[in-house]
């Protein structure tokens, strides 16, 4: 401990000023640590909020259409018989709302997956071009509905044979769903969609435009927020909640992939997925993400 009292008046009185810069030191330290505090504390309350209302849009994602099913399957029942056109209209618009719930419970079911870390890629040699070809076919009524024309063009730059290539069948699929469907949701009406997959010695490209309404400068670093939608209004024409561009950009950091995209308001999105192939054992060939023959059921 320091004795004061015989100290000189000069040595006292920089041994005084010493401790003033350490207090004010300290202090600057506590500040700092406080100006931390308050900033995580800020940041946690608004990540609740945006869970909240996250939940929100799900809950409501999954609840209106059960409601709309069951409206119009009492609304069928009601029908006379021969009045069929009528109930083909419904019977459309009861598929459209399974379609739309049985995408949105596979985009939950995947992000649940993610978080919980229990996602692990399964490797297939998948034949892409069958693989696309079906899915245009799976939104062919959702296009039809719109009016849309949906083209696929392929390319492969290693041989002239089938697109092939070594990854896992299901999240490609998954991949590939979210972009087709968002392609599909933001076009304008008799417009195009155009699917293009080029492969090379490594890598698989595959771009998807549409002739939609765009993406603003002040959206384009959230869309990839699975708690935050472009559209979050309530009569929002545009149905989603933003997960499924999040967890696309999720499964691309697991298949080790990369997703970009161009836009101009009022003219179109094109976004482009690249993927590295594989260069693990496979498991087998897969046509679908629900179609895996295995090797000794081929050779």
């Amino acid at each position: 401990m320091t004795d004061f009292t015989t100290m000189s008046n000069e040595r006292l009185l920089a041994e005084i000023k010493s401790r003033l810069k350490e207090k004010e030191l300290y202090q600057n330290q506590v500040n700092k640590l406080n100006s931390t505090i308050l900033e995580l504390g800020k940041k946690l309350n608004e990540s609740e909020s945006l869970k909240t209302h996250f939940i929100s849009n799900i809950s409501n994602e999954l609840m209106n259409p059960f409601t709309s099913i069951l409206a119009i399957s009492e609304n069928i029942l009601s029908v006379d018989k021969e009045n069929w056109k009528k109930v083909i209209h419904m019977v459309s618009l009861i598929h459209t709302e399974v379609f739309n719930l049985d995408f949105q419970l596979k985009n939950i079911f995947a992000a649940a997956k993610i978080e919980a870390g229990e996602t692990q890629p399964e490797i297939t040699l998948i034949n892409i071009d069958q693989l696309i070809s079906n899915l245009i076919q799976s939104f062919k009524h959702e296009s039809k509905v719109k009016h849309l024309k949906v083209d696929y063009l392929s390319r492969n730059l290693v041989s002239d044979t089938v697109l092939y290539f070594k990854s896992d069948a299901e999240k490609v699929q998954l991949l590939l769903s979210n972009l087709l469907s968002n392609a599909i949701k933001f076009s304008y009406p008799e417009g195009n969609v155009q699917i293009e997959a080029i492969k090379d010695e490594e890598t698989l490209t595959i771009k998807v435009k549409d002739e939609g309404q765009g993406i603003s400068k002040s959206n384009e670093q959230i869309i990839y927020d699975r708690f935050k939608r472009l559209d979050s209004g309530i009569n929002s024409l545009n149905r989603g909640h933003g997960l499924g561009l999040s967890i696309m950009k999720a499964i691309c950091d697991i298949l080790n992939g990369k997703l970009s995209f161009e836009s101009e308001l009022g003219k179109g999105t094109t976004f482009t997925l690249q993927l590295k192939e594989s260069t693990g054992d496979t498991t087998g060939i897969s046509t679908d993400a629900d179609e895996i023959f295995f090797k000794e059921d081929i050779f």
